[in-house]
């Protein structure tokens, strides 16, 4: 029988539903377990794929071209978890197959309802990842809080899958908060509340991880338990911590967490090796010198705008013994400046990542010009990459007209252009190149020598190229093709000749990279970084 984990969150969102269900995978993975992960958002969006960064953080992409929510980066990072669109469930998702169903006359003229037929549908899409005969652990994560009237329909599935299955086979682990008040005391009656309207749908939570600012002592846990009719040593404090996310799953193993979900789900406790992530919060830890990056983008009022971004370049600090230090610049602010010396004044790096749209265009295409000029190291990816081709043809072809389509339709010179079939798109959703695409790297280039090989496979997700009437152009002033697609149309990689590391990316690598394994590019643009900060005497 296949064993199935539900991750639920109480009180608010936010708590870091996300990072706890990781890290319970990271834990299970580590002692040979083969687990999957799932993420339900209970929104009627299909996907993440139209929605702005500022309402849901970034879309994370898969091979096959899912656009998901962020958390199956997270995913990603912290297990070996294989991702596809078959490990999203939205509600739209659910709502839209069903209906389609209907209309095909499928439910025989029946009334179809929420019970059971929303709910059943929800239920196959879980137990077809638990079919899988490479897998032992299926680890489900509803978005939402509990309470939310979206997330009802999912709750309630779990609630059947439970009764279907049994308590030996399901397990459900609730995260909730402990808030601290004034005074610095901390308070349990949010989370008494949240597991009573767990318990109102029909859920008995098994393990609960209460976040909280510090430590919960274990008065306080056995407190806890006893109103909450949970075991004590399956009331887990999920504390805040001050060194990096990699250290949760160690804090969790600390308290027992995996050899508790084992035991209840009577699994057999393989030895665990966490070396590789005690390593890294210890690279963390000691590391003596820091790095600045630059990060200039559209969406940097948000954190988790771009989410695995971030988390790569922190990566390449891994990989480099480095501290990374993200400055976040809001590119339309950048704009307004009367000279960009004073925010990069200090910069060891400058990235410039994807995005849509016109605003803060100018502000990237300053970044991307000081870089070039100062030799600074840049990373473009996507809009990143466009954006260092506007600035070239502007700048070094004197082009001053030269724009991208996106931004200016009737531009004299369009350096970035739509593909001929994505002219008359009108649909939006899921209609870009999107997911796992190959892409040969030239020899002769920096990045041919930092992935070591001349095929590489990398992820999409953007609508505008490089326009190839401009390619010789701009080989000829010193920008570089460096990377194209099999068939040589399409421009993959560009790179600034006699630049210390100017390179741009028409795909996004931060979704492969891993904190024990960080991406190559990543793990080079942040080592030029620590270079260019040793020749500068910081650090």
């Amino acid at each position: 029988m296949k064993k199935y984990v539900i991750v639920t969150g109480g009180v608010c969102s936010s708590l870091g539903k996300g990072v706890a269900a990781s890290s319970l995978g990271c834990l299970l993975g580590s002692r040979g377990l083969r687990v999957r992960m799932i993420k339900i958002d209970p929104y009627i969006n299909v996907d993440a794929g139209t929605m702005s960064p500022y309402q849901h953080g970034e879309v994370y992409v898969t091979d096959d071209g899912a656009e998901t929510d962020l958390d199956l980066g997270n995913y990603a990072r912290f297990t070996l978890s294989p991702l596809s669109r078959a490990n999203s469930i939205t509600t739209g998702q659910v709502y839209q197959e069903v209906i389609q169903k209907e209309r095909e006359g499928q439910y025989l003229g029946r009334t179809v309802q929420v019970i059971p037929h929303i709910t059943d549908r929800i239920k196959q899409r879980i137990y077809a990842i638990g079919d899988d005969t490479d897998t032992d652990v299926v680890i489900v994560e509803i978005g939402g809080t509990v309470g939310d009237i979206e997330s009802i329909p999912f709750l309630e599935a779990a609630r059947q899958i439970i009764h279907e299955l049994g308590k030996k086979n399901v397990l459900s682990v609730h995260l909730t908060l402990i808030p601290e008040v004034s005074g610095g005391e901390l308070k349990t009656k949010p989370t008494q509340h949240s597991v009573k309207a767990m318990l109102e749908i029909g859920i008995q939570p098994d393990v609960l991880l209460c976040r909280a600012p510090q430590f919960i002592e274990p008065e306080m846990r056995r407190k806890i338990a006893l109103f909450t009719n949970v075991e004590f040593e399956s009331v887990i404090s999920a504390h805040d911590i001050k060194t990096t996310i990699y250290e949760i799953p160690l804090i969790y193993q600390q308290q027992k967490l995996d050899e508790i979900v084992l035991r209840k789900l009577e699994l057999p406790v393989g030895a665990s090796d966490m070396s590789a992530w005690q390593k890294i919060v210890d690279t963390h830890s000691g590391a003596k010198q820091r790095v600045r990056i630059a990060f200039v983008g559209k969406y940097t009022d948000l954190a988790d705008s771009y989410k695995s971004v971030d988390e790569a370049l922190y990566h390449g600090g891994f990989a480099n013994g480095v501290r990374v230090e993200l400055l976040k610049i809001d590119s339309e602010k950048l704009e307004k400046q009367a000279s960009p010396e004073a925010v990069f004044a200090d910069i060891d790096g400058i990235l410039v990542p994807g995005g849509f749209g016109s605003r803060g265009i100018l502000g990237m295409v300053t970044a991307a010009k000081w870089a070039r000029e100062h030799g600074i190291p840049y990373f473009g990816i996507c809009l990143g990459l466009q954006v260092m081709v506007i600035e070239f043809a502007r700048n070094v072809l004197k082009l001053e007209d030269a724009d991208s389509t996106e931004f200016s339709p009737a531009c004299g010179n369009p350096v970035v252009i739509l593909l001929e079939e994505q002219i008359d798109v009108k649909n939006y959703g899921g209609t870009m190149r999107l997911g796992r695409s190959e892409t040969h790297l030239v020899d002769g280039f920096l990045p041919r020598g930092i992935y070591g090989t001349a095929e590489i496979f990398e992820r999409h997700r953007h609508r505008y190229e490089v326009s190839n009437k401009y390619r010789e152009r701009l080989e000829t002033a010193g920008f570089k093709i460096a990377g194209l697609t099999p068939d040589g149309e399409l421009v993959e990689c560009m790179q600034w000749a006699g630049h210390p590391w100017g390179i741009g990316v028409q795909f996004h690598p931060e979704f492969l990279s891993k904190p024990v394994q960080a991406h190559p590019l990543f793990q080079s643009f942040i080592e030029a970084a620590k270079e260019n900060a040793a020749a500068r005497g910081a650090g």
